[in-house]
C-alpha cells in the first residue's frame, strides 16, 4: 500500500501547489549590447530580475554578448544567440536590436529591447509590434529638439553646431530630419559631419571637432559614435566646445550635458516586460513603452575645462550634477 500512498500524496501536492513544478524551470536569457555605454541597461535589468525573483544560477541563466562596437561581431553574436534558441533575448540600443530582429524573424523567440532610439526600425507601431519584439523606447528622436535647445541654453552665444552623423546607422535619417527642423526653429546653422565608425571619429577628431567647424557639438543616438565619445573628450575640451549627448553615460564620460533616460533605470523597466512574457504574455500584445523618467545631467568638470559658466536656472533644474 505504501507506493500507492506515495503516489496519492504526490498528486495532491502538485494539484495544491500548481507553481511547484514551474519553480524548477531554469530560464535561459540571451543578451546583446552594442558597446560598453549600453551595459548599464543590462545591469539594471539583472538587478530588477533578481528583485522580482529570478536568481542567476538558480532559476535563470544569462548569456551576455557585447560586440564592443564591432559591426561584424555584432552580426555574428546576433545569429548565434538566435541559433541557441534561448527562452528570451534582451538587447540594448537600436544598433544591437536590428540584427537580432532580423535573425529571429518568424521564430517564436521573444525579444525585449531594453533601449532603442528608433523602435519603428523593427516594429510595426508603438501600440503593437506585430512580431516577436517589444521593449522600451529611449525617445531619442523625440528629444532631439530638446537637446539642441539645451545646448543653446548652456551656451547662448553659439551660432554653428557640429551635428555628428553615421549614414550607416539605423537612426540616421530620422535623427537628421529632426535635427534640421530643430536647428531651423532655433536659428542655428548645422555643420553636418558624417563618419561611419567610432574609429573614424577618433582618427579625424582634430580635423572635424574644432572651433573653425562650429561653436558646439551634438552627438547622435548612434551606438558606434557614442562609444568613441570618451576618446575624443580631450580634443573637444581643448577646442572649448560645449557638447550635448544622448546618454547619461556620455556625460559621465566627459560630455557637457544630456537630457535623457537613465539606462540602468530602463533595464529595470524592461525586467517587468520580461517577467510578463515568461509568464505567458505575447510580445505583440505588450505596447512599446516610453521611459518612466528623463534626467537632465550636467558635468561641471567639463564646464570648467572649457571655460563655460552654466546658467544658474539650468543648474537648478538638473537632476544630477557631476562635480
Amino acid at each position: 500500500m505504501r507506493p500507492v500512498w506515495f503516489f496519492v500524496a504526490f498528486v495532491l501536492l502538485v494539484s495544491l501547489e500548481p507553481n511547484w513544478t514551474n519553480a524548477q524551470k531554469v530560464y535561459r536569457i540571451g543578451a546583446l549590447v552594442a558597446d560598453d555605454p549600453f551595459m548599464a541597461a543590462f545591469e539594471g535589468f539583472k538587478h530588477e530580475m533578481a528583485t522580482i525573483g529570478y536568481i542567476e544560477g538558480r532559476n535563470v541563466l544569462y548569456d551576455l554578448n557585447n560586440s564592443k562596437g564591432d559591426r561584424a561581431a555584432l552580426e555574428r553574436m546576433a545569429q548565434k544567440l538566435v541559433q541557441d534558441r534561448p527562452d528570451l533575448i534582451v538587447t540594448s540600443s537600436t544598433t544591437a536590436t536590428v540584427p537580432v530582429a532580423k535573425a529571429s524573424a518568424g521564430s517564436n523567440i521573444p525579444v525585449v529591447f531594453l533601449s532603442a532610439g528608433n523602435p519603428l526600425a523593427f516594429v510595426k507601431s508603438y501600440a503593437s509590434s506585430g512580431n516577436n519584439l517589444t521593449g522600451i523606447s529611449t525617445s531619442s528622436i523625440d528629444l532631439t529638439a530638446k537637446r539642441l535647445e539645451l545646448l543653446k541654453g548652456l551656451a547662448p552665444g553659439i551660432r554653428k553646431v557640429i551635428s555628428l552623423n553615421n549614414p550607416d546607422g539605423p537612426n540616421y535619417e530620422e535623427n537628421l530630419k529632426a535635427m534640421r527642423e530643430a536647428a531651423k526653429k532655433l536659428d542655428l546653422k548645422l555643420v553636418e559631419v558624417n563618419v561611419t565608425s567610432g574609429d573614424e571619429l577618433v582618427r579625424r577628431s582634430k580635423e572635424l571637432l574644432t572651433r573653425k567647424m562650429g561653436d558646439g557639438i551634438i552627438y547622435p543616438p548612434d551606438a558606434r559614435l557614442n562609444a568613441a565619445q570618451r576618446a575624443i573628450s580631450s580634443q573637444v575640451n581643448r577646442e572649448r566646445l560645449p557638447s550635448v549627448a544622448p546618454n547619461v553615460g556620455n556625460v559621465h564620460d566627459g560630455a557637457l550635458a544630456t537630457y535623457a533616460p537613465d539606462y540602468y533605470a530602463l533595464g529595470q523597466q524592461g525586467a517587468a516586460l520580461v517577467d510578463k512574457i515568461l509568464k505567458g504574455a505575447s510580445p505583440s500584445d505588450l505596447p512599446i513603452e516610453q521611459p518612466f523618467k528623463l534626467k537632465l545631467v550636467i558635468n561641471l568638470k567639463t564646464a570648467r575645462a572649457i571655460g563655460l559658466k552654466i546658467p544658474r536656472e539650468i543648474l537648478l533644474q538638473a537632476d544630477e550634477v557631476i562635480e
